[in-house]
């Protein structure tokens, strides 16, 4: 199995940056996609931005633009940048990496989370 381990939260002010990270072990090989989640009280989780495979990423259209993704395979890192951040993306961000099964399945692993809060 996968295990993920966010880090990096904390509290930034609006306009600032952040930068997340989550480090990846256990069957590290078997990772297909990774990507960031996010959940705030009382909302869904949502996507935040995503690697489905190798040079390609996925966005939020609320991100774009300020959010950057990246992963580091030799480390088993991927991270987030988090700059210009809005009241709006405080949240509990989630690491997430998709696993290959036999049958070609995938399952889905996830970190604890880490809280972000953007002060205004």
């Amino acid at each position: 199995q996968v295990q993920l381990v966010e880090s990096g939260g904390g509290l930034v002010q609006a306009g600032g940056s952040l930068r997340l990270s989550c480090a990846a072990s256990g069957s590290t090989f078997r990772i297909r996609a990774m990507g960031w989640y996010r959940q705030a009280p009382g909302k869904q989780r949502e996507l935040v931005a995503r690697i489905p495979n190798i040079g390609s990423t996925d966005y939020a259209d609320s991100v774009k633009g300020r959010f950057t993704i990246s992963r580091d395979n030799a480390k088993n890192m991927v991270y987030l940048q988090m700059n210009s951040p809005k009241s709006e993306d405080t949240a509990v961000y989630y690491c997430n990496a998709v696993v290959g099964e036999l049958l070609g399945y995938g399952m889905d692993y996830w970190g604890k989370g880490t809280l972000v809060t953007v002060s205004s």
